[in-house]
């Protein structure tokens, strides 16, 4: 109660999820990405949360100027922000042979630069207060690598390694750091696959079915809350058991 969080990516999918499972914890949200997703009315409906407790502020990731500045607004209105949530990204598949230097780009930028840029400047103002928390989302991927991916695994892996240093530099301020790992999850993407194909990655998971985004959203209020306190530095699968 009375925490307050920014997301980044919180317009859909797991990153909408986060936004909802923390807006039913009482924390107000400052969600941050291109388009809105639900209405303020929508997602109030569906949290019972006060219409002055979730804030979407259209920012596009790719552009670190843009937030940069998105940053320094919220940042100058709230003098304490205690939970970072960095779930912004995207891919651009391709086989490394034919990925183009633009593809390779976005994607790290998106996905590992942006999470450098908020946890560079919202993590100075934890540090500063003693105390927050920041869960980065990344992938099974950037652990297991993936064909097809090699930047989307590289900006996943990239950001497992950033968070763990990151953790180690702010343990003695009391911020804790960790990251979500999740797997095969149900979303617009996968809805449109192939029947073929869901079984096919049903049998590679142990508990047989993809998992949900809300299952994603509960490990990372968990790790946001207090019940955490004494976990930083931590990777944590979420995916079924696919990755042991």
């Amino acid at each position: 109660m009375d925490k307050k969080a920014i997301v980044t990516g919180g317009s859909k999918g797991i990153g909408l999820e986060i936004v909802l499972s923390l807006l039913r914890e009482g924390v107000e949200v400052y969600y941050l990405c291109r388009t809105q997703g639900p209405s303020k009315e929508q997602i109030c409906e569906l949290t019972q949360a006060e219409p002055y407790m979730v804030h979407w502020i259209a920012c596009d990731l790719n552009n670190s100027e843009e937030l940069e500045k998105t940053l320094d607004t919220i940042l100058e209105k709230e003098r304490k922000i205690d939970i970072l949530v960095n779930n912004a990204g995207i891919t651009k598949d391709g086989l490394i042979m034919r990925m183009s230097d633009q593809q390779w780009d976005e994607v790290l930028k998106v996905n590992l630069t942006s999470a450098f840029i908020t946890c560079r400047k919202v993590g100075r103002q934890m540090a500063s207060n003693r105390g927050g928390a920041i869960v980065n989302i990344a992938s099974v991927v950037g652990i297991t690598g993936n064909a097809g991916q090699t930047n989307y695994a590289a900006s996943k892996a990239g950001l497992i390694g950033f968070s763990k240093s990151l953790a180690k530099e702010l343990a003695s301020r009391s911020v804790r750091v960790n990251v979500v790992a999740p797997g095969f999850i149900a979303t617009d993407m996968s809805a449109v696959l192939p029947d073929n194909v869901k079984e096919s990655i049903n049998l590679q998971i142990p508990l047989k079915r993809m998992g949900e985004a809300k299952e994603v959203a509960n490990v990372v209020t968990f790790l946001c809350s207090d019940l955490a306190s004494y976990i930083t530095g931590e990777v944590i699968k979420v995916d079924g058991g696919m990755v042991m």
